[in-house]
Protein backbone atom coordinates (compact mmCIF):
# COMPACT_ATOMS: atom_id res chain seq x y z
CA UNK A 1 0.00 0.00 0.00
CA UNK A 2 1.16 3.39 -0.79
CA UNK A 3 1.89 5.62 2.04
CA UNK A 4 1.35 9.50 1.78
CA UNK A 5 3.55 12.03 3.42
CA UNK A 6 2.41 15.53 3.71
CA UNK A 7 4.19 18.54 3.06
CA UNK A 8 4.78 21.51 4.90
CA UNK A 9 1.90 22.34 7.17
CA UNK A 10 -0.68 19.62 6.13
CA UNK A 11 -2.22 16.86 8.22
CA UNK A 12 -3.65 13.59 6.53
CA UNK A 13 -7.03 12.76 8.63
CA UNK A 14 -9.55 9.79 8.12
CA UNK A 15 -13.10 10.92 9.15
CA UNK A 16 -14.70 9.10 11.95
CA UNK A 17 -18.33 8.60 10.71
CA UNK A 18 -20.02 8.34 14.07
CA UNK A 19 -22.95 5.44 14.37
CA UNK A 20 -26.35 6.58 13.99
CA UNK A 21 -27.20 3.52 16.38
CA UNK A 22 -26.08 3.02 20.00
CA UNK A 23 -24.99 -0.49 21.00
CA UNK A 24 -28.26 -1.58 22.24
CA UNK A 25 -29.56 -0.45 19.03
CA UNK A 26 -31.03 2.95 20.12
CA UNK A 27 -31.84 4.95 17.30
CA UNK A 28 -29.78 8.43 17.14
CA UNK A 29 -30.64 11.97 16.30
CA UNK A 30 -29.11 12.73 13.07
CA UNK A 31 -27.76 16.35 14.88
CA UNK A 32 -25.83 14.12 17.63
CA UNK A 33 -24.47 12.09 14.96
CA UNK A 34 -22.89 14.77 13.20
CA UNK A 35 -19.94 15.64 15.07
CA UNK A 36 -17.47 16.40 12.53
CA UNK A 37 -14.06 14.63 13.30
CA UNK A 38 -11.11 12.71 12.30
CA UNK A 39 -7.95 10.38 13.13
CA UNK A 40 -4.66 12.37 12.21
CA UNK A 41 -2.55 9.41 9.97
CA UNK A 42 -0.17 11.29 9.32
CA UNK A 43 1.68 14.93 9.40
CA UNK A 44 4.02 17.34 7.62
CA UNK A 45 6.99 18.77 9.23
CA UNK A 46 5.79 22.18 9.38
CA UNK A 47 6.04 25.71 7.73
CA UNK A 48 8.27 28.17 7.93
CA UNK A 49 8.09 32.04 9.56
CA UNK A 50 9.65 34.88 7.77
CA UNK A 51 12.96 34.59 9.91
CA UNK A 52 12.89 30.98 7.83
CA UNK A 53 12.53 29.36 11.55
CA UNK A 54 10.85 25.52 11.18
CA UNK A 55 7.11 26.29 12.69
CA UNK A 56 6.38 22.39 13.55
CA UNK A 57 2.45 21.36 13.25
CA UNK A 58 0.24 21.45 16.62
CA UNK A 59 -1.44 18.10 16.17
CA UNK A 60 0.01 14.46 16.07
CA UNK A 61 -0.27 10.98 14.61
CA UNK A 62 -3.02 9.15 16.51
CA UNK A 63 -4.88 12.53 17.54
CA UNK A 64 -8.28 12.89 17.26
CA UNK A 65 -9.57 16.13 15.60
CA UNK A 66 -12.25 18.56 15.37
CA UNK A 67 -12.62 19.44 11.26
CA UNK A 68 -14.75 21.92 9.63
CA UNK A 69 -17.47 21.19 7.92
CA UNK A 70 -16.54 22.29 4.66
CA UNK A 71 -12.84 22.27 3.14
CA UNK A 72 -10.18 19.56 2.61
CA UNK A 73 -8.61 18.01 -0.60
CA UNK A 74 -10.20 14.48 -0.69
CA UNK A 75 -7.38 11.53 -1.14
CA UNK A 76 -8.13 7.93 -2.46
CA UNK A 77 -5.47 4.87 -0.99
CA UNK A 78 -6.54 1.83 -2.23
CA UNK A 79 -9.89 1.48 -0.63
CA UNK A 80 -9.62 4.07 2.04
CA UNK A 81 -10.78 7.85 1.89
CA UNK A 82 -8.57 10.38 3.26
CA UNK A 83 -8.92 14.01 3.45
CA UNK A 84 -5.87 16.62 3.53
CA UNK A 85 -6.03 19.57 5.83
CA UNK A 86 -3.89 22.95 6.36
CA UNK A 87 -2.71 23.24 10.46
CA UNK A 88 -4.79 26.09 10.76
CA UNK A 89 -7.99 24.52 9.19
CA UNK A 90 -8.12 22.04 12.10
CA UNK A 91 -10.65 23.46 14.84
CA UNK A 92 -9.19 21.51 17.71
CA UNK A 93 -8.17 18.15 19.53
CA UNK A 94 -10.94 16.00 21.01
CA UNK A 95 -10.22 14.55 24.51
CA UNK A 96 -11.88 11.78 25.89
Amino acid sequence: MKRLIPTFNRILVQKVIQPAKTETGILLPEKSTKLNSGKVIAVGPGSRDRDGKLVPVSVKEGDTVLLPEYGGTEVKLGEKEYHLFRDEDILGTLHE
